[in-house]
């Protein structure tokens, strides 16, 4: 099959995977032998997210990466309304059909809800989790509210969302705390999934269903205990403007009482762009953590 838009194969050299999925499919990579890292992303990104973590890792691991339906270089099915429960039922899906096993959880931003969705249910195939800037429960601070009020509700976060595609032009390089890092070739694989209005939806109902999506959230936050005993590794931008403050990391530890963190004072929301040499080596602990 072939890629929806190129990318810079020096910063993403890795080999297309494609999955039906209904009448669409999913996009993923496979990089890599050894125990399994399953990668999943959050709004607006994609695979390409984890590229620098992949490259550092795969000649000792099994990393794979998918993008949901919708974004990156993955088709959405007809009617699918690109709400967090369905990307997580994709998932779900997903882990099923690779029989993936007793494998290691990396999340972040919405990746968070989609993958403990599943962690919560599953606790028996998890080797460890590694967590950075999430949540996975109700939002009840302020900055989330209005966030999502902003870019997900009102009619001029609509627009901004899809005339403007403005998660992925703006968004993204303000949640990069290194501005060196935010290079052209940055901001073309994030904003080239979305080339059109119609493709850009997506983007503005992640932020709505931070609020509609509260039901589901509550469902999962109620599993998080059964998630207590489970090796984790806390990596926490601190720079994060996007309604992740400090509170929202000290509910992880109370809920992932095996954790280890490392807060990062020189990383913000997109924590693997920042900091992804901390990210690997996250990975590696959790994973030695578990040996």
């Amino acid at each position: 099959m072939k890629r929806p838009f190129e990318v810079d194969s020096t910063e993403y050299p890795f080999k297309d995977h494609w999955l039906p999925y209904r009448d669409g499919y999913v996009h993923y990579i496979d990089e890599g032998q050894g125990p399994t890292v399953l990668l999943l992303h959050g709004n607006p990104t994609w695979s390409y997210l984890y590229r620098n973590i992949i490259k550092e890792l795969r000649s000792d691991f099994r990393l794979i990466a998918l993008d949901y339906p919708g974004f990156g270089m993955s088709k959405a099915p007809s009617n699918y309304r690109f709400t967090p429960q369905e990307q997580s039922d994709a998932v779900n899906d997903f882990i099923r059909r690779l029989d993936l096993k007793n494998f290691v959880l990396v999340v972040q931003d919405w990746g968070g809800p989609i993958g403990f969705n599943y962690a919560v249910r599953n606790r028996e195939n998890l080797r460890g989790i590694v967590l950075m800037n999430t949540w996975a429960w109700p939002a009840t601070l302020l900055p989330m509210k209005i966030f999502s009020m902003a870019m997900g509700g009102l009619p001029f976060g609509y627009l901004l969302q899809t005339q403007r595609n403005f998660f992925a032009k703006t968004i993204v390089p303000h949640g990069i705390y290194h501005s060196d890092k935010v290079t052209e070739n940055l901001r073309k694989a994030y904003t080239d999934p979305f080339p059109t209005p119609k493709s850009r939806i997506q983007t503005w109902i992640f932020p709505r269903q931070i609020r509609k999506a509260r039901s589901w959230l509550a469902e999962i936050e109620s599993k998080l205990p059964e998630l207590s005993d489970l090796p984790a590794q806390i990596l926490w931008g601190m720079k994060d403007s996007a309604g992740f403050p400090l509170e929202e990391m000290e509910k992880w530890q109370r809920y992932l009482k095996m954790n280890e963190t490392e807060p990062l004072s020189d990383a913000s929301h997109y924590v693997q762009e920042d900091r992804p040499d901390r990210v690997a080596a996250s990975i590696r602990r959790v994973l030695e953590r578990t040996s």
